[in-house]
């Protein structure tokens, strides 16, 4: 299915006023099991380190969410957002300035050529390898670009079916996507090859968060790829499921997995 046209349909919705994209923000973080696994990944990182100034890279920032969140735990933190689509940044940084948040900037970025030697104290990229065939090339610019110490939080699906793919005769259920996945030790290897010191990764979206996606996400994306008519009905089918979603997420997120379709993995320099 084509996801880029119904994603710049909901951002056309909620980008009318800084008081929609917050709202829009709000429930991406509710409904998204991937911001569940990122936020606590983030709140661990930045337990000591609210009172200190960091330097973070948003490489792929999408919508924005997690530059906004970001950006929100620490005024000495100064982040920089990066993504290749001109429109996304363009709203970000007017959005940024609508709100007041002095300590961020958006700029377009191709992260195959993106190198800012020992410039970050964190990269976070979120939803964003899948999207690119030369990984190996930016995962040595983001070694080369992290401070000594630094760290790499990656957010990804894995080979167990995290493009919704379940046999070699499938296709992935997001088209933009240049890989159906990554096998948790292929990534582990490309990313040391890639200079990194130390690599954790561990699975997300596990047998609950697998339930949940597809109540909160892909049914919810199907129906509006079928008629924007589901705009008007999505309301009544959240009342409904999520409450469901909301306990299947926090038992993924507080639960260890054998296997999922989604990775969560910090490598660092």
């Amino acid at each position: 299915m084509q996801y880029d046209p119904i994603k710049r349909a909901l951002g056309n919705v909620f980008n009318k006023t800084p008081f929609l994209r917050r709202i829009f923000y709000n429930l991406l973080d509710l409904l998204l099991l991937r911001a569940w696994h990122v936020h606590k990944e983030l709140n661990e990182w930045a337990a000591n380190r609210r009172s200190e100034e960091q330097h973070i890279l948003d490489a792929g920032s999408g919508f924005g969410q997690y530059t906004y969140k970001l950006s929100g735990m620490s005024s000495k933190w100064r982040v920089l957002a990066v993504d290749v689509k001109e429109e996304q940044v363009s709203d970000c940084n007017r959005f940024m300035r609508a709100i007041g948040r002095q300590n961020v900037l958006f700029k377009i970025g191709d992260l195959v050529k993106f190198r800012e030697p020992e410039s970050y104290d964190l990269i976070l990229s979120v939803d964003v390898m899948e999207h690119i065939l030369e990984d190996v090339e930016v995962f040595r610019n983001f070694q080369a670009s992290l401070r000594p110490g630094g760290m790499l939080l990656i957010s990804t699906p894995s080979d167990q079916g995290g493009s919704d793919v379940h046999g070699d005769d499938e296709t992935s259920f997001i088209e933009e996507h240049v890989r159906d996945g990554y096998n948790i030790r292929e990534i582990e290897d490309k990313l040391k090859l890639a200079g990194f010191s130390k690599v954790d990764a561990r699975y997300s979206y596990g047998k609950p968060g697998q339930v949940s996606w597809r109540l909160s996400m892909k049914y919810p994306l199907l129906m509006l790829n079928a008629s924007k008519i589901f705009f008007v009905l999505l309301p009544f089918y959240y009342l409904a499921t999520f409450p469901v979603s909301l306990v299947l997420n926090w038992m993924d997120v507080n639960g260890k997995h054998p296997s999922g379709t989604g990775l969560i993995v910090k490598a660092w320099k």
